[in-house]
């Protein structure tokens, strides 16, 4: 099984953490389904050439959030809780509001021209979205 996790040496976060986001992200937008197996501890370490304790922090991380569920000599699977992914979503929507904050901050933006600029930026795909039905 091809997992598609990629570990980027530029990025200041731990490994364990990168795999995290990217396992979230897989089945936040359901690439990786409630109930799918996932890669194997031993198979996604070999694959990324980290050490087997990177991705068992990783994945007794995302077990605890309840992403995954582990089966002792089947596995581990995506977790069929099916409230996952709203709550996967609300957590890439923070990590992004972050990123637009720090960014704002960069550019020496006021924290009220950041939230009229994000107000501005909903407006416009609100407008987007009443266009599009129209039609």
């Amino acid at each position: 099984m091809h997992s598609d996790i990629v570990i980027s040496q530029s990025d200041h976060r731990p490994m364990y953490l990168q795999i995290m986001e990217q396992v979230k992200q897989k089945v936040a937008v359901g690439d990786w389904a409630p109930g799918m197996e996932i890669p194997s501890i031993r198979q996604l370490a070999m694959d990324l050439r980290v050490s087997v304790i990177t991705i068992k922090r990783a994945y007794l991380e995302l077990e605890r959030e309840g992403v995954i569920v582990t089966q002792h000599g089947k596995g581990s699977f995506i977790a069929p809780n099916p409230d996952l992914s709203p709550r996967l979503y609300d957590e890439e929507f923070s990590e992004h509001l972050e990123k637009v904050a720090r960014l704002g901050e960069l550019l020496g933006l006021s924290s009220e021209e950041i939230a009229r600029r994000t107000k501005e930026a909903a407006n416009r795909l609100n407008e987007t979205r009443a266009t599009k039905e129209i039609v």
